[in-house]
């Protein structure tokens, strides 16, 4: 499952943006996946100051 964004937590300031190893992430209002590119890695999740960035764990 690609990340997921809180869209009521997230400020939109671009933290996992820069950490996305696959530039799966852009930003406007809010933080926006591209699933097709998304690896699932959790960067973005460690990165986010709002905790507004979640990844499903792998079954």
């Amino acid at each position: 499952m690609p990340a997921k964004i809180n869209k009521d937590e997230c400020v939109a300031c671009g933290a996992c943006v820069d950490v996305c190893p696959e530039g799966a992430i852009t930003v406007d209002d809010v933080a926006v996946v591209d699933a097709k590119k998304c690896l699932d890695c959790g960067a973005c999740v460690d990165e986010c100051p709002n905790n507004a960035v979640t990844v499903e764990e792998k079954k």
